[in-house]
C-alpha cells in the first residue's frame, strides 16, 4: 500500500486533477478537501450564516480569514479519518498567514513525507500569469485573482511541501507518474 499523498497549491494548480489520475492509476481512493471541508468545519463551531454576512458587508478576503481556524482543523482531521488515500487540499488549507496555525497545520504535514507543492512554473510571475489565464474559466471575481497571486507568493506552501512538482507544458498523466514515482521510493 503507498502512503498517503496529500497535493497542495494555488486555485487552478491542477490538484484535483492530478489527485484524481494518481487515484486511477494506484487504485487508492482520492478525497478533495472541498468535498468533506465543511463538516469539519462545522465540528469546531463553523456558521454559514456568520460566513455569509462577513461576506456580504467585508468582502471575500475577510470571509477567508474566517475560514482560516477551520482550514487547520479541517487538514488535521481529514488526514486522520483517510489514511493512505489521495489529498487535494483545497487552495487555502495551506496557507496560513497567522503564525500558529502555520506552526499547527507544519506539525500536522510533517508526518507525512509525500506532500507535494504544485505550481506551473519556478517562475512565480509566471506562475501567477497562467493561473490567472485558468482562472477566468471559473471567475470574474478580481478578489479571487488576487487570493490566489497570494497563495503563490506566500511562504507556507514551501513551507510545508516536502517535493515542488512545475507543472507547464506537461501532461497529467506524467505528473501524476512523476508523483508515484517520487512516493515509491524510500528516502
Amino acid at each position: 500500500m503507498i502512503d498517503t499523498i496529500i497535493l497542495i497549491g494555488p486555485i487552478c494548480a491542477g490538484k484535483s486533477t492530478v489527485g484524481k489520475a494518481i487515484s486511477d492509476r494506484l487504485g487508492v481512493p482520492q478525497r478533495p478537501m472541498d468535498d468533506l471541508r465543511f463538516d469539519y468545519y462545522r465540528e469546531i463551531g463553523f456558521n454559514k450564516k456568520k460566513q455569509d454576512k462577513i461576506l456580504e458587508n467585508d468582502g471575500y478576503k475577510a470571509m477567508y480569514k474566517y475560514w482560516k481556524p477551520f482550514e487547520a482543523h479541517a487538514v488535521k482531521r481529514v488526514l486522520e479519518d483517510y489514511p493512505d488515500h489521495v489529498h487535494d487540499f483545497g487552495a487555502g488549507h495551506s496557507v496560513y498567514e497567522d503564525e500558529h496555525l502555520l506552526k499547527e497545520v507544519k506539525a500536522v504535514l510533517d508526518r507525512y513525507k509525500n506532500v507535494f507543492l504544485l505550481l506551473p512554473s519556478q517562475n512565480e510571475q509566471e506562475s501567477i500569469s497562467i493561473l490567472h489565464e485558468r482562472l477566468k474559466d471559473v471567475t470574474a471575481n478580481n478578489a479571487v485573482y488576487e487570493l490566489n497571486e497570494h497563495f503563490v507568493k506566500h511562504k507556507s506552501n514551501k513551507l510545508l511541501a516536502k517535493h515542488v512538482i512545475y507543472t507547464k507544458g506537461r501532461s497529467i498523466k506524467d505528473i501524476a507518474e512523476e508523483i508515484i514515482e517520487v512516493s515509491t521510493n524510500d528516502f
